[in-house]
């Protein structure tokens, strides 16, 4: 019996261990090899978390309203930050036409209230520490082990902190349109971070899907 238990625990350890490997290798190791979701897909459904640490399906944020969809890397990023404090700048304009932003980082919600206070930003932000969003939407890679090294050492950047997770996984910037019914109409992703959609035409594109729902009716 206790050879049966011994052999029943090594199986499962084993099964563990190959669930875990898949799931590492399913994610890229670079930027420039993730392969987002394309326009006309759903976006799929994930737990986030507030900046109170209160999670809720993705679904419930969305709330059947169009969205504009943020991923960004973090609070550490200034380039993030920079792109932030931009779409704060037209907010009113997106909710005029009855958008509203959702800006998902892997920051665990202590970081997020700090990144809302510090640019004052106006919209929520959503804590995807565990990275299950970004993976499902396939903006994430994995941060090889010299950059984590570098941006720990070199730039006093600790994103096993910030995320409150070891994974080491980042998501690759994006903009997304998202209609009433959680329908990807627009999406922009670079693997170059440094590269972010202007205000413009992220209000240009945001005209168009308002003008095509109200067609829809």
């Amino acid at each position: 019996m206790k050879k049966m238990l011994l052999l029943a625990f090594v199986w499962i350890t084993f099964c563990h261990g190959v669930v875990l490997f898949a799931e590492q290798e399913a994610v890229p190791h670079s930027a420039d090899e993730v392969k987002p979701l394309s326009v006309g897909e759903k976006v799929p459904e994930a737990l986030v978390r507030d900046e109170f640490g209160k999670q809720r399906s993705l679904s419930f944020f969305l709330e059947n309203k169009p969205t504009i969809l943020i991923f960004y890397r973090g609070g550490w990023c200034p380039y993030c930050n920079t792109h932030l404090g931009e779409l704060q700048k037209i907010e009113g304009q997106l909710v005029k036409n009855g958008f509203q932003i959702l800006a998902v980082s892997p920051d665990r919600p202590e970081k997020l209230r700090e990144s809302r206070k510090k640019h004052e930003l106006g919209y929520r932000l959503l804590s995807d520490s565990s990275m299950q969003l970004a993976k499902a939407m396939g903006l994430a890679f994995r941060l090889d082990d010299l950059t984590f090294k570098k941006y720990k050492e070199s730039y006093h950047i600790d994103i096993e902190a910030d995320s409150g997770e070891t994974h080491h996984l980042l998501p690759v910037p994006a903009a997304l349109i998202v209609d009433g019914k959680g329908v990807i109409r627009f999406l922009f992703a670079k693997a170059n971070y440094k590269e972010r959609i202007s205000t413009e035409l992220l209000l240009a594109e945001a005209e168009k899907v308002h003008q095509a729902e109200l067609h829809r009716g």
